[in-house]
């Protein structure tokens, strides 16, 4: 019976020297191999032009590189670019390209399907089916930089966590991914452009801050008021606002860098004044700042686009209480590519 092989890259550059060594062969064979895996991101052994062909085939005999393959890409109107991931055990992701101007921004996955249950998100009725490891989430930024260079010749600039899943539910591989992505050894990029969304894990807020991460947070909040939060994001019945904002707090006393909050407005749901005030109460308690999501409906179901004035309603009092807000607008949503639309359609 033939044993399965290891993916090559769940080694350590340490261990890829170690195995060398018990071959017979250079420690320093392994750096040259952990260069091309990461850095390079080769997709084969056949691809690592400066060894030679015994030690490929050697490679080949004894490891596999389970990359990613973009199985499906759709390219919106306004250049967003959707990508289709195949995973090598068949499933399937998404991940998205979001140009502008000024930057282009990666929106990767961090689980296939969400352990989470939120009401108004696509991927959430996919059901979590498991955690993507750390090179599956690498292959994806590296794919999105790649794609950057290519459509917009320039390189990524940001990465944001709000793809499919919730990477707190991942911490460990989403935290082993980091660290390649912001390795000289990986990509190199600035963990200051590489936001973490979470739907507000308490627990988990306050290991961030106490493993003093360098990437930016950001809460999926969309309601102040706990009644509320509950019916449209159920798991949050088990972390009250009140634990949210005590691990918020604890996040800011030992990160100093402030929250971002991105809130939704639903027509009926929490475009009323008591929402409004009690947002304003909750930033208030923290430094923060606050990002109105155009939201993309799913169905036509209850979820639905509150009115411009609603909007301008949290605009005005989150602005005279001298609390940041931006308003997002949605790109790719001609492609199902928006926020909360990741749903494997594809």
């Amino acid at each position: 019976m033939q044993l399965e092989k290891k993916d090559i890259r769940s080694l350590s550059k340490e261990q890829l020297r170690d195995f060398f060594v018990s071959q017979g062969d250079k420690s320093f064979r392994g750096n040259q191999v952990y260069e091309w895996l990461w850095s390079k991101g080769a997709h084969s052994f056949e691809d690592m032009s400066n060894l030679s062909k015994a030690t490929r085939q050697m490679l080949e005999d004894h490891f596999v590189i389970n990359h990613i393959r973009v199985d499906n890409m759709q390219i919106s109107s306004d250049g967003t670019i959707k990508n289709g991931v195949k995973l090598h055990d068949g499933l399937i992701v998404e991940s998205v390209l979001i140009p502008t101007e000024t930057r282009t921004t990666a929106c990767v996955s961090s689980q296939v399907g969400c352990s989470l249950d939120c009401e108004f998100c696509a991927t959430a009725k996919l059901k979590r089916m498991r955690n993507l490891n750390p090179d599956e989430i690498y292959d994806q930024v590296l794919t999105i930089d790649q794609q950057s260079r290519q459509n917009h010749g320039r390189p990524l600039s940001n990465i944001v966590f709000m793809g499919m899943g919730e990477p707190l539910m991942n911490y460990n591989n989403v935290q082993a991914a980091i660290d390649k992505i912001t390795s000289d050894e990986g990509l190199g990029m600035s963990p200051k452009r590489i936001t973490v969304s979470t739907s507000g894990i308490p627990k988990m807020i306050r290991k961030l801050a106490d493993d003093q991460v360098k990437f930016k947070l950001a809460v999926s909040l969309h309601s102040a008021i706990e009644e509320t939060r509950n019916r449209i994001m159920p798991f949050s019945k088990s972390f009250p606002l009140t634990d949210l904002r005590d691990a918020l707090q604890y996040w800011y006393s030992k990160t100093k860098s402030r929250i971002t909050f991105e809130y939704v407005v639903w027509r009926g749901i929490n475009d009323d004044k008591a929402s409004i005030d009690a947002l304003v109460k909750f930033c208030k308690q923290m430094p923060s700042k606050v990002n109105l999501i155009e939201y993309n409906p799913i169905d036509d179901g209850e979820f639905q686009q509150a009115d411009n004035q609603a909007i301008n309603n949290y605009i005005k009092a989150l602005e005279s209480n001298d609390i940041t807000v931006v308003v997002r607008r949605s790109r790719g949503k001609d492609i199902d590519a928006a926020c909360g639309q990741l749903a494997n359609k594809s």
